[in-house]
């Protein structure tokens, strides 16, 4: 490069430089802020030995430069900070202890622009609820979450003692919120090779899991006891897949599903075999049933508990929630 220019960052070599860091070949997402810094450099050098900056050079670092600002004005007020308080009621009869969770969680501003992994909706806040109404299914068990969002019902897992909590999403921007909102809940995000986080109650780990792309491999050293899911059934596209990681999740060496409980708490409770609870909302009812009916072809048992197993009302004050559009499904093996 130097002999091509003669020492000096000629428009030749400037040319081939931003040839190099921004041709056909090059991932233009990634690194995208060291490049801009090199533009930079360059830029100041050729201007420091009076030689000339090539347009081309100026336009792209132009863009670039306000390409960052955009995304980081964006990045600090497209979202917004929520704090969300289960409380219940002391003469409530399913969970008589008073329970008092505060989730502090950052939140999108707006999901009709499509950030809809970082919003809260009915469906988490009803699946919140249910896990504060029976801790007994979920504490000492190993919790794996599919599609958690802004991670509200981890934290809520983390509140009744669950042993492990998994968090998962399959975008990396929804898990960067997710790990954040751990933080702000002074939940640590568990790591490898790490003796304090293993050592702490107050952890959880946090997963990017692509239905689409995951293997039965990847998933074998988690074995969970129990499985959720929030809103998780929505796109008709989506649902082969989902079915897919369901089945795989709640497999395990030896053990089989099935409901033989008669009673309600023997029902809810009887959990020794891995078993999955998902609330969701039907907003497409063809979508649905291409759920049931993939599940059922997959040897999935779904049941709609929601009527049996309604949990407590821990946000009375919020008005805005719609509970009685949530539905609440128990899906295990077929024995």
């Amino acid at each position: 490069m130097i002999e091509a220019g003669g020492g000096s960052i000629t428009p030749h070599v400037q040319n081939f430089l931003l040839e190099t860091c921004t041709g056909s070949n090059v991932e233009r997402c990634r690194d995208s802020t060291y490049t801009t810094i090199i533009f930079k450099k360059i830029i100041s050098e050729v201007e420091l030995s009076s030689n000339v900056v090539i347009d081309e050079l100026y336009e792209e670092f132009a863009q670039r430069m306000l390409s960052e600002a955009k995304f980081s004005f964006l990045d600090k007020t497209s979202h917004i900070y929520k704090e969300i308080s289960f409380l219940s009621p002391t003469y409530d009869h399913i969970f008589p202890k008073r329970v008092s969770v505060v989730a502090r969680l950052s939140c999108s501003s707006n999901m009709l622009e499509g950030d809809t992994g970082c919003s809260i909706w009915p469906s988490s806040l009803f699946l919140s609820e249910f896990v504060l109404s029976y801790p007994k299914i979920f504490s000492t068990k190993c919790c794996f979450e599919l599609g958690s969002g802004v991670g509200l019902v981890g934290i809520c897992l983390n509140h009744v003692g669950a042993s492990k909590v998994i968090l998962t999403d399959g975008d990396p921007c929804t898990l960067r919120n997710m790990k954040e909102n751990m933080e702000l809940n002074n939940l640590c995000i568990e790591q490898e090779d790490s003796r304090a986080l293993k050592e702490s109650k107050n952890k959880v780990e946090c997963k990017y899991l692509s239905w689409e792309e995951v293997s039965e491999s990847d998933l074998w050293g988690y074995q969970p006891d129990v499985v959720l899911g929030a809103d998780i059934i929505y796109d008709p596209v989506c649902v082969p897949h989902l079915v897919r990681v369901l089945s795989m999740l709640l497999r395990r060496d030896g053990r089989q599903g099935g409901t033989n409980g008669t009673s309600v708490d023997e029902f809810v409770y009887e959990t020794e075999a891995p078993v999955a609870y998902i609330a969701t909302v039907v907003r497409n009812p063809e979508t649905f049933d291409c759920f049931a009916t993939a599940a059922a072809d997959t040897g999935l048992s779904v049941l709609n508990i929601t009527s049996s197993t309604a949990p407590s009302r821990f946000l009375p004050y919020m008005l805005s929630y719609d509970r009685s559009s949530v539905q609440l499904l128990r899906i295990s093996l077929l024995s």
